[in-house]
């Protein structure tokens, strides 16, 4: 077909198109009749956060979605602008896909004020008249762009595009907290239902939390009710998640019977689905009155699923970062930490424990190596309890121990440290101590050498006793 004749091709086509999915299959359909089948054609539209492409041909592979601003389609949606390629390899927007990409045209579907709405995207293996079809795409852009609007705008993110975005979302989460919101978020948006809570049992017998929340700006109220509500009553629901897998509601409670959920219904609670997550509940609800369809509970069900699993992924991180920085006898943390913590001693500020467990050798050589870890820990515990919320105590060798700590004056370093000595005696055993405040001028290092040589006058001395460095 003559590149004059497509532009009528097209006008004709989207005249019978009845979606905008449909007109965007349209115009690929006539472009490619208008080309002698050696162009990849692809038409994508923005939905929510990325260009979907909803037509293509010529290529057996396409992506299914481009982020904004990624590619030259993200380059000429952003723009409003086309971009004609004769030699694809100058442009560093470029994606290569598969084949041998030599010529590119890529032109805007805009809207009938000229904004950009999506992009068509046309690439060949051979040169070809750019100009012929550059002037030929831009008609048909503005053709497609018009008639997409006259059906509705860009098709809506599908549900399941919905859960992909979100899960995608929950993977990106670095915290349980930021998890939970998330989870939250997703669950009002996939069930359309107006807000989205998390419930979770306390301590056993203490009855249920509500952990985390996320309702449009309209529910707050909603949430407030609920949070208001003796929430031990919650645990049934909770229990029966856990147990059973998912709850839904099927209307009006003032109709149908709600017995057993008195808290959500007389706070306002129309409509519900439960469904497990970790040890808890995900709960999306409304105070309208609707039947939720097999299909939704299962997009919940999926979304708690992720949900639990970012939470097991993020302990289990939390779990190795112990592991690699902490001692396994005592749980204190060794050597690394510790020189991460020297590195942001002050001067002036930061004070220097050196700690040693009073004849330690002879524990372990007269009474064997397992009464010497038990004393180990007894007395790494005992020092733990003593010093205040801030102050950080390391294990840095067999019965070597540092705190590091901020005073106001080397008088209240000496004062912690007496009393990490008094809190020794407490387990049976001794420490001796040596201080040293880091001097203006002077390194960490430098200042725990000081108190290293404190530590070893004060074992001269007679042990469990304190000395200040020089």
């Amino acid at each position: 077909m003559p590149l004059s004749h497509i532009a009528a091709d097209v006008a004709r086509t989207l005249r019978q198109s009845h979606s905008a999915i449909e007109a965007c299959q349209a115009t690929v359909a006539a472009l490619t009749r208008g080309d002698d089948g050696s162009a990849m054609i692809a038409a994508l539209l923005h939905v929510q956060d990325h260009l979907r492409c909803v037509a293509a041909s010529g290529s057996w592979q396409v992506f299914s979605s481009v982020p904004l601003g990624r590619g030259i389609v993200g380059r000429v949606y952003a723009t409003g602008q086309p971009v004609v390629l004769s030699d694809v390899t100058e442009d560093p927007d470029f994606i290569r896909l598969g084949a041998d990409v030599v010529t590119e045209i890529c032109v805007p579907i805009l809207d009938n004020t000229a904004q950009p709405i999506g992009t068509l995207n046309v690439e060949w293996t051979k040169q070809v008249d750019t100009d012929a079809w550059r002037a030929v795409l831009a008609n048909v852009g503005a053709q497609l762009g018009a008639r997409v609007m006259e059906l509705g705008g860009p098709p809506a993110e599908t549900r399941g595009e919905q859960l992909l975005r979100h899960s995608l979302a929950l993977t990106e989460a670095e915290t349980d907290a930021d998890v939970l919101v998330r989870v939250c978020r997703a669950a009002r948006e996939v069930t359309g239902l107006a807000a989205a809570v998390l419930l979770r049992p306390l301590e056993p017998g203490t009855g249920i939390e509500l952990a985390a929340s996320s309702p449009e700006e309209r529910d707050r109220p909603l949430i407030a009710r609920l949070a208001s509500a003796p929430l031990d009553q919650l645990a049934s629901l909770v229990d029966r998640a856990g147990r059973y897998g998912a709850s839904y509601s099927l209307g009006d409670p003032a109709r149908l019977n709600a017995q057993g959920f008195e808290a959500l219904t007389e706070a306002g609670v129309r409509t519900m689905i439960a469904v497990p997550l970790g040890q808890g509940a995900l709960v999306a609800l409304d105070e309208g009155t609707t039947v939720p369809d097999l299909g939704t509970v299962n997009l919940l069900e999926l979304l708690a699923a992720q949900a639990t699993t970012c939470l097991e992924k993020l302990a289990t991180l939390r779990l190795l970062h112990h592991q690699a920085t902490s001692d396994p006898l005592t749980g204190l943390r060794h050597s690394g930490p510790f020189n991460t913590r020297l590195a942001r001693s002050e001067p002036g500020r930061t004070a220097l424990l050196a700690i040693d467990i009073d004849e330690f050798k002879l524990i372990n050589d007269t009474l064997g190596h397992a009464e010497g870890d038990r004393v180990l820990v007894q007395v790494a515990q005992a020092l733990q309890k003593a010093l205040r919320q801030g102050d950080e105590l390391f294990r840095i060798g067999g019965d070597e121990f540092v705190a590091v700590i901020e005073v106001p004056s080397l008088e209240t370093a000496i004062a912690l440290a007496e009393r990490l000595v008094e809190a020794a005696r407490g387990t049976g055993r001794t420490i001796s101590a040596g201080v040293a405040v880091q001097k203006a001028g002077e390194t960490p290092v430098q200042a725990l050498h000081r108190a290293d040589r404190a530590l070893y006058r004060a074992k001269a001395s007679g042990r469990d006793a304190v000395q200040v460095a020089q």
